[in-house]
């Protein structure tokens, strides 16, 4: 039993520390220089936190990430700063909670305890990423008064359960840590996404307007092998986009992969993409949708929308193309308002401005697939 709320303690501090390690050591700190809880033997080892200068020293560096918490994208350059602090804490206090004596038991506690950490700390920062795409500040003040929260309740857990329930910090925590383990993916995923579009944004060249933009044609070989399993092999592309899934129904969100118009399928739409071992590849049926294009703070979004209960479809393209969206936007609606058999054949050369019959025949020129037949 010793043992297992040994565990549990030394999992809990772990958890705490990725979240907010000053707050953790300062909390326990001054609860022990209080005389709040008194240790038993066995933790002896933390003793070591009641010292003056570890209060005042936590103390201080809390009350700077108190205020670099709630502010956009500070608190973001401040959990990037803590990527490896933390996890060190955390096995730090982890081996002082254990108390241990062996140096190889040390080795392996310290590495599950900054592994805990790091968990807890990725999933922190990649949801401060996440409410940062939003212009209003109040969402990271709100984060950062329930991490606070969190902490003062997982400290208040761990108080409990020194003094009467010696597994419940184990099962508290291991189900905390198992969410994690979960969650953090996605969202280390997600926050990838947006530092990348952050990326784009800042380092975009000022671009100059220009009254049409051709939309581009080229595919990577990978993406033309998918396209060629959902078209037949003697598809022509009318225009293909790269961009960022925002996640749907049958497409996985945070994928980067293309976005590919037809000439034979004007009422059709492609998707494709590569991640890994995984691959996608969807056929968006554009019958009673509408199109939409939304810029954004980070990004410029094509979105898809029908009216009858159809699935939503969001499209994510870096803010640098802006133009190739909206000219994208303007083939579709063209596409769509066009009679049944019609085919935008400007789609032919990246402008989608007019429409022709299906049944009429294309020249060379205008279908590089013919041309390359003939």
């Amino acid at each position: 039993m010793d043992v297992l709320q040994h565990l549990g303690l030394a999992l809990g501090f772990a958890t705490l520390a990725g979240i907010n390690l000053y707050l953790t050591v300062f909390a326990t700190s001054l609860a022990l220089h209080q005389g709040w809880i008194v240790l038993s033997p066995q933790y002896h080892d933390l003793q070591v936190l009641d010292h003056p200068a570890v209060l005042i020293v936590s103390g201080a560096l809390y009350f700077i990430q108190f205020f670099a918490d709630k502010v956009p994208w500070v608190d973001s350059a401040w959990d990037l700063l803590h990527t490896a602090i933390r996890p060190l804490g955390a096995a730090f206090l982890a081996i002082k909670t254990l108390g241990t004596v062996n140096p190889v038991f040390d080795v392996i506690i310290a590495l599950l305890a900054g592994s805990v950490a790091l968990t807890a700390h990725g999933a922190k920062a990649g949801t401060r990423l996440l409410a940062n795409g939003s212009p209003e500040p109040f969402s990271n003040i709100a984060l950062s008064v329930t991490e606070d929260a969190a902490v003062f309740g997982g400290l208040s857990v761990l108080a409990y359960t020194y003094w009467s329930h010696p597994l419940l910090a184990l099962i508290v925590f291991s189900t905390v840590v198992s969410v994690l383990f979960v969650v953090t993916p996605r969202v280390f995923r997600f926050s990838r996404t947006r530092l990348w579009l952050f990326w784009k944004k800042l380092t975009a060249p000022a671009a100059a307007l220009t009254p049409t933009v051709a939309l581009p044609k080229t595919l990577t070989a990978d993406a033309d092998i998918l396209l060629r399993r959902e078209t037949t092999l003697e598809s022509t592309v009318a225009w293909a986009l790269p961009c960022l899934s925002a996640g749907s129904k049958g497409i996985p969100a945070n994928l980067h992969g293309w976005l590919i118009a037809i000439v034979e399928e004007p009422r059709q739409l492609f998707f494709v993409a590569r991640r890994g071992w995984r691959k996608v590849s969807r056929t968006l049926e554009l019958a009673g949708y509408k199109v939409s294009h939304e810029p954004r703070f980070l990004c410029e979004n094509l979105i898809l929308y029908g009216l009858d209960k159809q699935p939503k479809h969001v499209f994510i393209f870096d803010r640098t193309q802006a133009q190739l969206v909206a000219a994208a936007v303007t083939s579709l609606r063209e596409r769509l308002e066009a009679p049944a058999g019609a085919l935008p054949v400007d789609d032919l050369n990246g402008t989608g401005a007019s429409s022709k019959p299906l049944n009429a025949p294309i020249s060379t020129a205008e279908s590089p697939a013919l041309a390359r037949a003939s």
